[in-house]
């Protein structure tokens, strides 16, 4: 492994998180059956220790942990997910692998690994009196105006029946007179609702209108979302099949991608991601794709590597993910795909030297890196990569 700045932490607070990694793979006891579990957990919401790069802090507990996930049979490191992902993840890392010191590769047998359930906190239920009040409301009045009246009010109904009763010859003149009433009232309610159509409309309207003009990155919709599970198109060789948690209350979302070829199954299981969520849902190989996972390709094309974008360390599923200078505009609620907003944006999808994810503008050639409120999203290895 190099001696490169970013390998020893590349802030201060990095270095120091770095440090206290090392010292706690030092400890003769910090792999024992009985820490694995609480590191399991740590290790969740994690792809590297510190930050969105490997560290020699990455190195150190990957050496700590060599000697015991070596020895655990296929029930033992079923129990610790997070850690086998992240154990696999590490050994497979050309800084690991290039070294020529490397110990051989540990092997695991995933075709048997149980599915890792994701807990969904039961929805709040939110008062609907008001609103069910409205709705009475408006059936009433939607019922009054079928029957060609409108409905009157409790002080109406008295002042008419007084003034039938103390006028009883002249009912057919008072019920004439309620009539042109009870129109007059009609044509002004239907004139109301005439008013609110074209408010309304004027409302679609304003809608539709989000998504004119020039496209702008902040139309499109990306968050950060949870692979809690995986597995092999069954129709098609180079497609996974991905259920991704976006903390949407309907649950995890299906999302087909074609990374077979780039990605191995285990790097991709229990693993953060940066989704593109307002794609028009698309039928591959008969099963439906609802999302699409943001992935760099390395700048010498498909065949130097595909590998998807991290979100920065500490990201919970359905974090915003924006982009600077965007930050008080919000996404459409689905791309139109005549209008092809994705498609006119994406050239300007990039990894820098940093290889942190932004969008450069065409015109302006300014740099609007892609984050969360926690930080910048990045691709593990790839610079000068594009987005997609």
């Amino acid at each position: 492994m190099s001696n490169d700045e970013r390998h020893l932490g590349q802030t201060d607070a990095d270095k120091k998180s770095v440090s206290e990694w090392i010292k706690k793979a030092s400890d003769a006891g910090f792999a024992s059956t009985d820490t694995l579990p609480n590191l399991n957990v740590e290790l969740t919401s994690r792809t590297y220790l510190v930050g969105n790069d490997l560290t020699v802090a990455d190195v150190a507990i990957y050496g700590a942990l060599y000697p015991v996930i070596s020895k655990l049979t296929p029930e033992q490191y079923y129990a610790i997910p997070s850690i086998t992902r992240y154990f696999d993840h590490i050994q497979n890392s050309a800084s690991i692998r290039n070294t020529g010191t490397a110990p051989d590769l540990v092997s695991f047998n995933l075709d048997n690994a149980p599915k890792q359930e994701r807990k969904v906190e039961a929805p709040v239920k939110k008062k609907k009196e008001k609103k069910e009040d409205a709705d009475a409301e408006a059936v009433e009045v939607a019922s009054s105006s079928k029957k060609g009246k409108a409905p009157a009010s409790k002080a109406q109904e008295t002042a008419l029946t007084e003034q039938a009763s103390s006028n009883p010859s002249g009912k057919k003149e008072k019920k004439e007179k309620v009539k042109k009433e009870a129109t007059s009232t009609t044509e002004g309610s239907k004139k109301g609702e005439s008013s609110k159509a074209a408010a309304s409309g004027s409302g679609s309207a304003g809608a539709s209108a989000a998504d004119s003009g020039d496209p702008i990155p902040s139309m499109i919709d990306l968050r950060v979302g949870y692979i809690v599970d995986i597995k092999l198109h069954p129709d098609a060789e180079t497609l996974y099949v991905e259920e991704i948690d976006l903390g949407e209350e309907g649950g995890p979302r299906t999302v087909i991608s074609g990374l077979v070829n780039y990605v191995p199954i285990e790097q991709m299981r229990d693993r953060y991601i940066v989704a593109v969520c307002n794609l028009k849902p698309v039928s591959m190989r008969g099963i439906k794709s609802h999302a699409m996972v943001l992935c760099a390709t390395s700048k010498e094309g498909k065949e130097g590597g595909v590998e998807p974008v991290d979100p920065p360390a500490g990201s919970k599923v359905g974090d915003r993910v924006y982009f600077e200078g965007f930050e008080d505009k919000d996404p459409l609620p689905q791309l139109n795909p005549k209008k092809k907003i994705f498609e006119t944006i994406q050239p300007g999808f990039v990894t820098l030297e940093t290889r942190e994810a932004a969008w450069v503008d065409p015109v302006g050639k300014t740099v609007h890196l892609i984050r969360t409120k926690d930080g910048v999203c990045a691709a593990p290895n790839f610079v000068g990569a594009s987005l997609s």
